[in-house]
């Protein structure tokens, strides 16, 4: 899959990539500002969470429950070190057979499985984004 869109057309992208998707732990690639944390937003509300919050930057894993059941949502952005996402039990997030939406998974990459799903999120022109499911 790969598609571009304007940040308006968000929500539409979230349920095709939830429904193309061949894992339910999805890698999240791009920038900073590109969109990564809007786009798992939209993923939470098409999931039907109620209490869609920021990106778990201080905490590193936000959890949230759905009617399609548990998300974690990660963001690794600010570990120096994959031993602290060993710390938080991640292992165990990733065993539990909930939903797992992870910014920048090049931090952990010796969690990182083939199976795992990845989205790449590029920033063109004019509010235009493109993503890339590979």
């Amino acid at each position: 899959m790969e598609v571009s869109y304007l940040l308006s057309e968000i929500e539409v992208v979230a349920h095709e990539l939830l429904e193309k998707s061949k894992s339910k732990t999805i890698l999240f690639y791009g920038e900073m500002g590109a969109g990564k944390t809007a786009l798992i937003k939209a993923l939470l509300k098409s999931l039907g969470a109620e209490d869609i919050g920021s990106s778990p930057t201080f905490s590193l894993v936000n959890v949230y429950d759905t009617p399609n059941g548990t998300v974690n949502h990660f963001d690794f952005y600010r570990i120096k070190d994959e031993s602290e996402a060993w710390d938080i039990g991640f292992e165990e997030y990733l065993d539990s057979g909930a939903w797992n939406f992870i910014e920048w998974p090049q931090k952990i990459e010796n969690f990182i499985e083939e199976e795992h799903q990845k989205v790449e999120i590029l920033v063109q022109e004019n509010e235009i984004r493109k993503l890339k499911l590979c």
